[in-house]
């Protein structure tokens, strides 16, 4: 099998991580690999911070709500929407930038996450494992504080990156019936709706969520445990607000 498609297919998201660190050439080659995702216009309107040092480490802990696969793994990225360097540039060359606005924040978050998913499958393809912190959008606003970003500049995702402690199983995915439409959008019926979570409804772990959680099914362990309408109204505010005051909005009534 090709390489890279072997290297795709077999993706697991890896939580436990042995505290072996990674060869500077082989997290440069990482990087590399992905500063050469697509961009918008060439801008390259994001950055990267890698973090390694151990204390440094703990306080990200906390801040990513005490995962400690963050303390475990020997490397910590974040990435970063930047209009920062581009805006200086510009400023330096005579060019009036207009990038304080709500596009040029999801251009630039849109740039950060395609490198991002550079990264996680060139260090999948060296042995090594990741796993994608949601919590980075959630407490955009104390790492802003925590790396000191100037203007211009929102965490957007972070990845940790290690020497996998554990082999976990795949995690399921929806058949490719449930996600792909040609030509035009084909909306869903009900029977549409169930066949596609189906075998996600069967399986042994959603049982054994569904009896933890001591609700009737799966649907509600989302909206009632994981990802809340409370919960998305707090945290939706909160980046609003981090993005606002990192001057992506100010052109914006």
């Amino acid at each position: 099998m090709n390489p890279v498609i072997e290297t795709l297919l077999n993706h697991k998201t890896i939580r436990n991580y042995k505290s072996d660190p990674i060869d500077d050439k082989v997290l440069n080659t990482i990087l590399d690999a992905g500063f050469r995702a697509s961009t918008t216009g060439n801008m390259q309107v994001y950055s990267v911070i890698v973090s390694k040092d151990i204390e440094k480490k703990k306080e990200l802990c906390k801040l990513h709500f005490n995962q400690k696969m963050v303390e475990q793994a020997p490397v910590i990225l974040t990435f970063c929407a930047d209009f920062n360097r581009f805006n200086k540039w510009c400023q330096l060359r005579d060019a009036d930038p207009g990038y304080d606005n709500f596009l040029s924040f999801f251009t630039a978050s849109i740039d950060a996450l395609l490198v991002a998913q550079n990264v996680a499958v060139a260090a999948e393809s060296f042995g090594l494992g990741i796993c994608y912190l949601g919590t980075t959008t959630y407490q955009a606003d104390k790492l802003i504080e925590f790396f000191d970003l100037p203007e211009g500049v929102v965490p957007i995702t972070t990845v940790v990156v290690g020497y996998p402690n554990e082999n976990p199983a795949q995690a399921d995915r929806l058949p490719a019936s449930a996600v792909v439409h040609y030509e035009k959008y084909k909306d869903y019926s009900d029977s549409d709706i169930e066949l596609a979570y189906k075998e996600k409804e069967a399986l042994p772990l959603t049982k054994k969520l569904i009896e933890e959680n001591q609700l009737t099914n799966l649907a509600q362990i989302f909206t009632m445990r994981r990802y809340t309408k409370k919960d998305n109204l707090h945290f939706s505010k909160v980046f609003m607000e981090a993005i606002i005051d990192q001057a992506f909005m100010n052109n914006e009534d």
